[in-house]
């Protein structure tokens, strides 16, 4: 078994992708936001439920974390987040798992809708809608306070939100802000998938604060899809949503255990 302390790394095209295996069971790929990795996972109590019942394969996204950090938007394609996903299933010989995504994951999320569905049981897309803009942080201003370095972007963030824990401040001045403004920059790359949404026939999950200007768009792609089960979580922001572990995980297992029961019935 691989675990986490040996940090296995996979080249994608000459970007070295970094990630984690945690738990057994059916495997869940589990993508995080912008300005995280996949520590964030673990420091809000993803990891320690979600690795009882599945195969967790935490992935450090392309400008994040340890894995590599190009600084040319080119190089942040959503198809190539997208193939840094099956890069790492390929690594481990997974052929099909669950995936579940927040904010920058869920956009990589809608891209697997696009590019690569026939790996996937379900999906789990917080934060994000199938084609939205970012509404809360337009992406000019949240260049703007990145060519600032991390430390002012922070501050930023403590002035408007109140002070951070120690552990969040400290994975967020771990960034390189140029890899983070290459990435901001890069296009959405999901044009069109609404039109995809009405055909799914896989079990999906989207949630969302409704406090963060993601919601309306998120609602409405768990409207679109057949069968989506929508997760409203009240008062919480966008980024509030992301450390809601103790709200989401228990949402998110239930979810996966009837979709498990579909996979298994051979849906």
């Amino acid at each position: 078994k691989i675990g986490r302390r040996e940090m296995p790394y996979v080249d994608n095209l000459g970007v070295k992708i970094h990630y984690h295996v945690e738990g057994d069971g059916p495997p869940l790929v589990m993508q995080h936001g912008l300005t995280n990795s996949l520590q964030t996972w673990y420091a809000y109590g993803f990891v320690e439920e979600l690795q009882k019942d599945y195969r967790l394969i935490l992935v450090d996204a392309r400008g994040h974390g340890r894995s590599d950090k190009p600084h040319d938007p080119k190089d942040y394609d959503l198809k190539l987040r997208v193939s840094d996903i099956l890069a790492v299933m390929d690594d481990l010989g997974v052929d099909k798992a669950h995936y579940m995504g927040y904010s920058m994951g869920g956009r990589i999320g809608f891209g697997l809708v696009m590019h690569a569905l026939d790996r996937f049981h379900s999906l789990v897309l917080g934060g994000m809608g199938a084609d939205t803009a970012n509404t809360d942080t337009p992406p000019q201003d949240r260049i703007d306070l990145l060519r600032q370095g991390m430390a002012a972007y922070v501050a930023n963030a403590e002035a408007n939100e109140g002070p951070m824990e120690a552990g969040r401040k400290e994975r967020l001045l771990e960034n390189d802000p140029e890899a983070l403004i290459a990435a901001t920059l890069a296009p959405r790359g999901t044009d069109g998938v609404g039109e995809l949404l009405p055909g799914l026939d896989l079990p999906c999950l989207l949630y969302c604060g409704d406090a963060d200007g993601f919601f309306p768009g998120s609602k409405a792609s768990a409207q679109a899809i057949p069968g989506a089960v929508f997760v409203s979580l009240p008062g919480l922001n966008h980024g509030e949503a992301s450390r809601a572990g103790e709200l989401v995980v228990p949402h998110v297992s239930e979810f996966l255990k009837g979709a498990a029961m579909k996979v298994g019935a051979g849906r």
